[in-house]
């Protein structure tokens, strides 16, 4: 996944950060809430964590305006009252979840899980012919043997199988990979498809280049 966190407190952002990225995310971190809304406004996210007290703009106007907007990001809301008012006031504005502060690192990860599998259609598992994916314990499977992945190319696969049979472009992936201030570049997505294919295609799965368009993930050649 790739998350936007818009959090003033740095300590715990930049734990949060540092625990996401081993479990193969990627973490874009907004300071404020003006940070967060123009994020949120000019970046390709798939799940948002909103803190509700924020300096410059509250969380609940950045919802607001995000709502405003028709962006249908999945956002949790991080509170540290846990009111009704509060948990009412969230939901009405467009909040699809929300965490009380303090909680646990697996509890946030597997809300985020649920609202990224719940946006994008999936199960906690997907299957493509003989290839297995499992959203939960971030691993593939090919015919019940582990894949040996890097974190990049997993989450590389992850977004072509959550877009099988659509042509998804450089920069899509790019965005769906790359650091708030990074940009991968096309060559270094040419490398993770390139190993992506060796590692695939003997299994008869293939990922085939539409020229000037992007990747397609197609149908196993043996179903």
């Amino acid at each position: 996944m790739r998350i936007l966190l818009i959090e003033d407190d740095a300590t715990l952002a930049d734990a949060l950060t540092r625990a996401l990225r081993m479990a193969s995310h990627t973490i874009d971190w907004a300071p404020d809430g003006e940070a967060g809304d123009q994020a949120l406004n000019g970046r390709v996210h798939d799940v948002a964590v909103l803190d509700v007290r924020l300096p410059k703009m509250a969380g609940w106007e950045v919802l607001r305006r995000l709502r405003a907007r028709k962006d249908s990001i999945p956002v949790l809301l991080l509170t540290v009252c846990d009111s009704l008012d509060d948990r009412v006031r969230g939901l009405d504005l467009g909040a699809d979840d929300y965490l009380t502060k303090p909680f646990e690192l697996p509890e946030l990860e597997a809300r985020l899980r649920a609202l990224y599998r719940r946006s994008h259609g999936a199960g906690p598992e997907i299957e493509h012919g003989p290839l297995l994916f499992d959203n939960i314990g971030r691993r593939a499977y090919v015919n019940g043997e582990p894949l040996e992945l890097s974190a990049r190319e997993l989450s590389v696969l992850e977004v072509l199988l959550l877009r099988i049979g659509r042509v998804i472009s450089k920069d899509q992936i790019n965005h769906h990979l790359c650091d708030f201030e990074q940009d991968l570049g096309a060559n270094a997505i040419e490398v993770y498809m390139h190993r992506l294919r060796r590692k695939l295609e003997p299994a008869g799965i293939v990922i085939r280049t539409v020229r000037g368009l992007g990747y397609l993930l197609e149908k196993p050649q043996h179903a």
